[in-house]
């Protein structure tokens, strides 16, 4: 009780200029430790820190029990710990990095680094994905937003071609050498295609999600972009951002989330002029 006395006389004697610093150090703190935790949560990270919990019982319980051999062979064991934590964490650590470069993305937004899709680009993309989706025909779709895809498109085979829905339609096409892989997109131009990406581990995705799903949620998970994703078994279109997956309805849904994340416009918000007639004679064409 009277440290918390102290403490709050110590709090009522400090400036005005002080408080806000510690206000800041305090909100800063909080932010890395919900960041960790989003991390960890759902991944075989959670598991390592729950058996290093586990040594940590064990080691103290032999000391208290006077297990002298077990408690000798694990204070043994305690010096090697910052070695294994660092080679068992060190994708995590490398995620958890790539993950402090997204905070540059509000200021590539402010800039105007994030090129704008033209409203032509997403119903291309729209009529395209619809029409796989039909014929249950497979495809991976990155779309680069802040995060460079440079890397990526690197591994694949260069295209440089506009976007356009027969072109889509052919890459992915069961017969092309370039289906089996992803595509890139940088604005309205399709950079590459056959890409390979890094898989998920995550434990959150369901054991029914396949490789092509997994590779769109793992790409999410440390560059920011958008993958459209067509199930080669169920014909249905998926959205995967920022390390989630999710399943949309129809392609007007696709329509919604690609104008609302590529062209910076609301949900269900209507295209402007002539791109909004071209939008509606390309919905009717699809339904």
């Amino acid at each position: 009780m009277e440290d918390l006395i102290r403490q709050y006389n110590t709090i009522r004697q400090m400036s005005a200029g002080e408080i806000l610093v510690s206000s800041v150090d305090i909100l800063l703190v909080s932010y890395l430790i919900y960041r960790l935790l989003l991390l960890v949560r759902g991944t075989r990270t959670w598991r390592i820190i729950m058996g290093i919990i586990g040594f940590l019982l064990i080691l103290g319980l032999s000391a208290k029990l006077h297990l002298n051999t077990l408690h000798y062979i694990l204070d043994r064991a305690t010096p090697l710990g910052p070695v294994a934590l660092v080679i068992l964490f060190l994708p995590e650590m490398r995620q958890a990095l790539e993950g402090f470069g997204k905070l540059g993305s509000f200021t590539n937004r402010l800039g105007g680094i994030e090129e704008i899709a033209e409203a032509r680009t997403v119903e291309e993309l729209v009529a395209a994905m619809a029409e796989l989706a039909s014929q249950s025909i497979g495809a991976l779709v990155v779309i680069q937003r802040t995060s460079s895809l440079d890397e990526i498109a690197s591994n694949g085979v260069a295209l440089n071609a506009r976007v356009s829905a027969p072109l889509l339609g052919a890459i992915f096409y069961e017969g092309n050498p370039l289906h089996d892989g992803a595509v890139i997109i940088k604005g309205d131009t399709i950079v590459a295609g056959a890409c390979r990406l890094p898989l998920s581990e995550s434990q959150r995705l369901d054991q029914n999600v396949h490789m092509r799903h997994r590779a769109a949620v793992g790409v999410t998970e440390s560059l920011d972009c958008l993958v459209v994703v067509v199930s080669e078994e169920r014909g249905t279109i998926s959205v995967a951002m920022d390390g989630r997956l999710r399943r949309l309805n129809s392609h007007i849904e696709l329509r919604e989330i690609l104008n609302s994340q590529l062209r910076q416009q609301n949900d269900g918000k209507r295209l402007n002029g002539k791109d909004a007639s071209k939008s509606s004679r390309r919905t009717i064409k699809l339904r």
